[in-house]
């Protein structure tokens, strides 16, 4: 290109920009995201974790990992290097010259801007016989300074200078290049050619296809694609999936396959240790052929999975293996729940098939919890506390205490709770209590409206239903302490009525035991009288069959009933007679009654508006605020990695066992959250009996269910004409005469500018 030049950095001066640019443009987000944690804060968590998670196997883990692992050191020693290099590079760039100056005659010549044409040929006169070869001055110097005397005594020359910075007029564009010259030097082209091929025709398309083939193979969850397919394919063919069927199903998946994943291994002692694991466990449906439940990988994952259900010693190598299964599990059980969900809303839509029952989804839920406590489906929840074993369980089920949940272990009396645990010690009387007082209490509440219409609380056929549901989460010390405090423990209860029992049967005398029969059918009678006075009318022909005495109290009250009705028919027919002689009075209420209700439905009307816009803003700072996902650490002592509190909320019909809105994972409750739960209404109208369900996805004996009831209306129908859209012939008429009166008026004002 004419009048253009490229130049090559040939003493390498500006190489060394570009190389501290791109060294920094490396270094400083790399420590922003690489650069170890504080490695004391991490060590100062872990040891306010220590009471309560303390016997945790991921907490023992943990500290293994802080003590053993020198990655955080190779990552400083990296980082550090990196920015060594890149201060070594900004020292050298601040040494360099400044190459590309302004050109200045005034400097050249030693002038003061403005210095007048006697002190320029005065000053030049002075530096050329200093200057001039003749003298033996340097012949560049001397040219520099004729180029500056000229620039300011030659008006062509001056004129340059102004325009263009320079006085011999414009000169060739150039384009420097920051690179060395020897990079295009001809010597050297093999060797940079072959560095170009290797960095874009090697190494590039190797980590591009790599990432590609990778990403393609995993979901958004890093779940296999292939194992997604799987999941679809078993639960659409069995839709009601029991506990046993479900573990195979989860331990069939390619996560557990060494062709399919790497961290999967399948070790020469597995022929040995694998077959005497079968043994020891029983019936688990070796010899069932259908694949891939029969496959190596399967049958070994199933049988870790189920040796860590029951809680048996596996040697170190498949310890190692276990814990590789067990860490996958949960992340594997949500993603078979999303797959029902996706099924359950394919078969409310097309049809043609049936969707996974709930029974099958709620045993994900509750696999998930068990493979996290380590803990059989028939086991005890209260094995989840520490120092608990099977032969402890039978001091806490007898009849003294009945103890068979943990809410019934908190909420005992402390003096009660130490007899029944006597055979702890008082250290680990302590470590179960702190560790139970830590585990979450969800206090759950609901509302149910119809959002976006007149009458939210109206819910019609066919509408869009939101349940607000509101969780808030304590420490399940804080929570009964209080009670403990006001309402007495059930047992103290129990051994009170059984002392006075005892004490009435000593005082009383043997001829008095006679009567014992007929006191039983008195209480018996008072019991049923009770409750028949609270049922309807329909339930007097059970009432008919009773015994006579029965039937004459029933009788007075209804008599009773009906002689409050006439004489509150009396007073109202008196007080009718008294008002017809005054027709003023009755117009007042009767404004005021008005009155009173225009106020309460405009009061209702704002009460909704702002009931909806504080749903939008909710809505709102939910898409726009993401919350972090670490909540409060689960006590889990055979769970190999550290996991938070998470819950399952959904709704439910358990009497058709179907889902009606879909599960939602509340992953973000550390003390509240609110959840919107969005379901259509049924299409025919009547009353409907739902359940709000809480699951967790830790423990067990946590889960919560609140019953739901629904009354659905009939929609409202569509109206063909309305008052408002009827326009009267009158109006029309004076629109018409409007738009006439204005076109003459228009026709007028032209003819007058004409």
């Amino acid at each position: 290109m004419a009048g253009q030049q490229f130049q090559y950095d040939d003493s390498g001066n500006t190489f060394f920009y570009f190389l501290t640019s791109f060294v920094g443009l490396i270094v400083i987000p790399a420590t922003y995201y690489l650069w170890p944690r504080d490695q004391n804060a991490e060590q100062l968590r872990l040891k306010s974790l220590r009471r309560v998670h303390g016997r945790c196997l991921w907490y023992r883990l943990r500290l293994m990992k802080s003590q053993q692992s020198i990655v955080p050191t190779l990552k400083k020693a990296a980082l550090l290097f990196g920015w060594a290099v890149f201060l070594l590079l900004a020292y050298k760039v601040s040494k360099l010259d400044r190459e590309y100056q302004e050109y200045n005659p005034y400097e050249v010549l030693n002038l003061d801007p403005g210095a007048s044409l006697s002190e320029i040929k005065k000053q030049y006169r002075v530096l050329s016989l200093k200057y001039h070869p003749d003298k033996g001055g340097d012949e560049s110097t001397f040219m520099r300074i004729a180029k500056a005397y000229a620039a300011l005594t030659n008006e062509q020359s001056r004129q340059n200078w102004e325009i263009y910075g320079n006085p011999d007029g414009p000169g060739a564009t150039s384009f420097g290049i920051a690179l060395p010259a020897w990079i295009v030097d001809q010597k050297n082209s093999m060797l940079v050619l072959l560095v170009y091929g290797l960095a874009f025709m090697v190494i590039l398309p190797v980590v591009v296809g790599t990432w590609w083939y990778r990403s393609i193979r995993y979901s958004g969850d890093q779940i296999l694609i292939n194992t997604t397919q799987l999941f679809m394919h078993f639960m659409y063919k069995t839709p009601n999936m029991n506990m046993k069927r479900l573990a195979m199903v989860l331990t069939a998946a390619f996560e557990f396959d060494p062709r399919s994943n790497k961290e999967a291994t399948i070790r020469p002692t597995d022929n040995i240790e694998v077959p005497q694991l079968i043994r020891e466990l029983g019936n688990i449906n070796v010899k069932k052929k259908e694949p891939p439940f029969c496959y190596p990988y399967s049958l070994k994952a199933r049988v870790l999975v189920l040796a860590h259900l029951a809680r048996m010693d596996v040697s170190e190598e498949l310890e190692e293996d276990q814990r590789f299964v067990t860490r996958k599990s949960p992340a594997l059980l949500q993603e078979m729940i999303n797959v029902g969900c996706q099924l359950t809303m394919m078969a409310n839509s097309r049809g043609g098939f049936h969707a996974p029952r709930l029974v099958t989804i709620e045993n994900c839920m509750k696999l998930t919890q068990m493979i996290v406590q380590g803990l059989q489906e028939s086991k005890s929840p209260l094995l989840q506390l520490p120092h608990f074993e099977e032969e402890h369980l039978r001091y806490c089920i007898s009849k003294k205490y009945k103890v068979r949940s943990l809410q019934d272990l908190v909420s005992l009396k402390d003096s009660d709770r130490r007899s029944m645990l006597r055979f702890l010690g008082e250290e680990k009387y302590d470590e179960v209590m702190a560790v139970l007082g830590s585990f979450p209490h969800i206090n759950m509440d609901t509302k149910l409206q119809v959002l976006d219409d007149e009458d939210s609380n109206n819910i019609t056929a066919g509408s869009i239903v939101t349940v607000t549901v509101t969780l808030t989460r304590k420490r399940m010390a804080e929570v009964f302490e209080k009670e403990q405090d006001s309402t007495p423990c059930p047992a103290e209860e129990a051994t009170a009525t059984e002392d006075a029992t005892g004490d009435s049967k000593a005082k009383t005398k043997v001829w008095q035991n006679k009567s014992k029969g007929a006191k039983k059918t008195a209480k018996s009678k008072k019991k049923k009288l009770t409750k028949k006075k609270a049922t309807p009318a329909p339930v007097k022909a059970k009432q008919a069959n009773g015994n006579v005495a029965g039937n004459e109290v029933v009788a007075a009250a209804t008599a009773k009933e009906e002689d409050d009705e006439a004489s509150d028919k009396g007073s109202e027919s008196d007080e009718g007679e008294a008002t017809k002689d005054s027709p003023s009075e009755r117009d007042e209420d009767s404004d005021k009654q008005s009155d009173t209700e225009v106020d309460e439905i405009g009061g209702d009307d704002e009460e909704e508006w702002e009931a909806l816009q504080q749903s939008i803003q909710r809505r709102e700072r939910a898409l726009l605020e993401t919350k972090s996902k670490v909540t409060h650490p689960v006590y889990s002592l055979y769970f190999a990695e550290e996991k938070h509190e998470w819950w399952w909320l959904y709704i439910a019909d358990r009497r058709e066992q179907t889902l009606v809105s879909m599960p939602y994972h509340v992953c973000t409750l550390k003390d509240t959250e609110e959840v919107e739960l969005k379901f259509p209404a049924p299409s025919k109208t009547g009353n409907y009996q739902y359940s709000v369900i809480l699951r967790s996805d830790s423990y067990l004996g946590l889960d919560q269910i609140k019953p739901l009831k629904l009354e659905v209306h009939e929609a409202k129908a569509m109206l063909d004409n309305h008052p408002q859209w009827d326009i009267p012939d009158t109006e029309e008429e004076d629109e018409e005469q409007e738009d006439s009166d204005g076109i003459e008026e228009s026709e007028e004002d032209e003819e007058d500018n004409d």
